[in-house]
């Protein structure tokens, strides 16, 4: 059983120049997060755990489900400590008073240069199809890294859409055209991270308007405030 680690430069925020890929002794994984005892969250494709390498390293590791149909490996990479930016936009007040606008600049800036990558340098066009606040990881500086990336798909750079009849992502972050005929492109990705965006500077969820209120919709809101 092959694990595999993924190290990013300080820079970095997906993939880019320098990243290593090692194999590791399943045995150092299970003693390293003491047999998965910690868990820490759950994606799409199995559960999360913490652990702390010999080093002092701390890391996460994912362990693939058998209902997942990925294969059995378990792939790890570093811990980053100040959770995923859901929790911060949206969980407790003390999260969401760390995030002044110059962290929010800053992460809105990151996401845009993670997402840059994924289309111009990497071998080809990556697209995640499920970009969300939840899946954006903050480091100890909260430097974002775009995460799970168990619903990407790699396309060609002609510019041309995709389609797909088995829908993947989550509501309210997805394109018109991709949740209604399942055509998705680049500018799927770019859609939810305009969402993402509004959700940052506004603090309110996507899902937070109701019909029945004076504010149905975030247009609506956004046309309130200006």
């Amino acid at each position: 059983m092959n694990v595999v680690t993924s190290h990013h430069q300080e820079e970095d925020i997906f993939g880019a120049e320098g990243v290593e890929i090692h194999p590791m002794d399943f045995g150092l994984v299970l003693k390293a997060t003491n047999n998965f005892s910690n868990e820490i969250g759950e994606g799409g494709f199995g559960k999360v755990y913490k652990g702390k390498l010999h080093d002092g390293q701390e890391i996460a590791v994912k362990k693939l489900s058998e209902m997942s149909k990925q294969g059995s490996e378990e792939f790890y990479t570093e811990y980053l400590e100040n959770g995923n930016l859901e929790s911060h936009l949206f969980g407790n007040s003390q999260s969401s008073g760390e995030l002044n606008w110059q962290v929010r600049f800053d992460i809105i800036k990151g996401i845009a240069r993670g997402l840059a990558y994924m289309e111009e340098r990497s071998r080809g066009m990556i697209i995640h199809r499920d970009l969300k606040p939840s899946n954006i990881l903050l480091d100890k500086d909260m430097t974002p890294k775009i995460s799970d990336f168990g619903l990407a798909r790699i396309c060609e750079r002609s510019g041309r859409d995709s389609s797909t009849t088995k829908l993947a992502g989550t509501f309210g972050y997805m394109s018109p055209e991709y949740a209604a005929r399942g055509k998705y492109s680049k500018k799927l990705d770019i859609f939810s991270f305009g969402v993402i965006v509004l959700e940052i500077v506004t603090g309110k969820r996507n899902t937070s308007f109701s019909p029945s209120t004076n504010l149905p919709s975030y247009v609506s809101f956004l046309q309130f405030l200006l």
